[in-house]
């Protein structure tokens, strides 16, 4: 079952919300004590992440499950924490990661439950199935939910920095490999401003901004984003004095042109790792009614995952 999208969130009765997790999607099989992990690529994962073997002790009877493995850090999913996880091929490091990092399981649906096919259900009722076979611990839990305040559980995510929610049909049923407007994902977006301290000309007429802000009055990096083919904007950059030295450290090394940092442009992002590099950006343009030393680094304070969940509704997960 794959997601549609949409910008804004919504409250209605005939639907359920929950957060949408920042993870790897991940159908596991269950049966006579093995469990079998695979991706949305139909990839095997037992060999990637080795701690949720013995997750069938936590479940119930055979079944097929849908969720989301995740990696917790700071009291919320860690999407790059996971993607490091989801690239290692080394057994040693694997192990030794599993040990010190260990991932978890989100389920929010359940598709088999014994022999019998349970899709055609609804989404209610199998939600209610899949909570009264797992018996939840630090490798596996179910995804909690609450009915019709879509509004006030994104704006809970959003305040947390959290990627955004899903709103699903009550009674919608399971669709393999499909796309239904029946799930709806609501991103987590975000804009903010940066002084452009420089850039580096890519294949295809493609430009990366070199991002900066300022931290205590010293300009420090923030990452790039590409800018595309805006040949207007792009003139407006090149049209700056360049620099002979770089403005701080950056990847990017001889191939960076800096220049001064007089303009500033706006991005749009879904969040930022602990070291500040924003996920999925887009430029959005310059801007010119406001001055550099007013974009400044901003802090992002963290709470646990289901503490917003738990004031919105007072009967999490049916």
């Amino acid at each position: 079952m794959l997601l549609t999208e949409r910008n804004e969130s919504f409250n209605s009765p005939d639907y359920l919300y929950e957060l949408k997790l920042d993870g790897i999607r991940t159908i596991i099989y269950v049966d006579k004590g093995n469990v079998e992990i695979r991706n949305k690529r139909n990839m095997r994962l037992n060999q990637t992440y080795p701690e949720l073997a013995d997750i069938c002790g936590q479940i119930k009877q055979k079944c097929i499950l849908d969720g989301e493995i995740i990696a917790v850090k700071d009291g919320k999913p860690d999407f790059y924490a996971i993607q490091k996880r989801s690239m290692m091929t080394n057994k040693t490091k694997i192990e030794f990661a599993s040990k010190m990092y260990p991932v978890s399981f989100s389920a929010f649906d359940i598709l088999y439950i014994g022999s019998e096919q349970i899709t055609g259900k609804p989404l209610v009722e199998r939600k209610q199935i899949l909570s009264e076979n797992i018996v939840e611990n630090e490798k596996i839990i179910v995804s909690r939910y609450i009915f019709e305040k879509g509004i006030e559980l994104y704006n809970a995510a959003a305040s947390q920095d959290l990627e955004g929610i899903v709103a699903k049909k009550k009674d919608s049923k399971y669709y393999f490999g499909k796309r239904s407007k029946d799930w709806i994902k609501i991103k987590n977006l975000k804009d903010d401003d940066y002084v452009i301290c420089g850039y580096v000309v890519k294949p295809g007429n493609k430009v990366s901004l070199i991002l900066g802000a300022y931290n205590e009055g010293t300009l420090v990096r923030q990452g790039h984003v590409t800018m595309g083919v805006t040949r207007e904007d792009f003139n407006k950059v090149l049209s700056v004095n360049r620099l002979n030295k770089p403005l701080f450290d950056d990847p990017s090394g001889n191939e960076a042109t800096w220049i001064e940092p007089v303009l500033v442009c706006t991005v749009q992002y879904m969040m930022k790792s602990e070291h500040g590099q924003m996920r999925q950006s887009v430029f959005k343009g310059i801007r010119n009614d406001k001055d550099p030393e007013q974009c400044v680094v901003k802090e992002t304070e963290y709470i646990g995952l289901l503490l917003q969940i738990l004031k919105l509704n007072q009967n999490p997960g049916g």
